[in-house]
């Protein structure tokens, strides 16, 4: 997966109870209020799933909320993030096999699609635990490993994540099995 450093930049809202006057205390309270409010967005079409705040470059002067007596705190930072690339090629496990094609999962994405027109020579073989399966009798079965290719993606606004579509078609891709 490409991970990518970019510089954001946002709002911190600090409630009077976590205010104190030593500045330490406040600097951690902005911190764990910053890093709450990027694990709570989990990922947007724009940047890719947010992996990790690396630095907080820059704290700005606070600004009272009169109504609440909240802080806000412009803040500048750089957050690790991690999109899907076309072209990519990961390595995945099967999580669900369907009769059309297998969900697989891949670090922060649950929703890779490959489709049974994109396996090549592999068929849809039903029974208790169904699998696909080729003449040279590779199989792809549910917990299995599979490296593909992404073939594309598309953002997904309601469970506000990627949906990836991949392919098995190509060079050293495919179930990978144990040796």
């Amino acid at each position: 997966m490409v991970f990518l450093e970019i510089d954001m930049a946002g709002n911190i809202l600090i409630p009077p109870d976590q205010l104190d006057t030593k500045g330490l205390l406040l600097h951690k309270a902005i911190i764990l209020r910053l890093l709450q409010d990027i694990a709570s967005k989990k990922s947007t079409k724009e940047h890719g799933c947010y992996v990790a705040v690396t630095s907080l470059n820059k704290i700005g002067e606070g600004k009272i909320r009169e109504l609440t007596g909240d802080v806000l705190f412009p803040v500048a930072f750089k957050c690790l993030v991690q999109k899907p690339c076309k072209g990519e090629i990961l390595v995945g496990t099967v999580d669900k096999i369907l009769k059309h094609g297998i969900f697989l999962k891949s670090g922060p994405y649950d929703s890779i699609f490959l489709s049974e027109k994109k396996m090549g020579d592999y068929h849809f073989v039903a029974g208790e635990n169904p699998v696909f399966m080729n003449e040279k009798r590779s199989k792809m079965e549910k917990d299995g490993m599979v490296r593909f290719k992404i073939l594309g993606f598309r953002w997904n606004e309601v469970d506000r994540a990627f949906q990836v579509l991949a392919t098995i078609a190509g060079d050293f891709l495919g179930p990978i099995s144990d040796f």
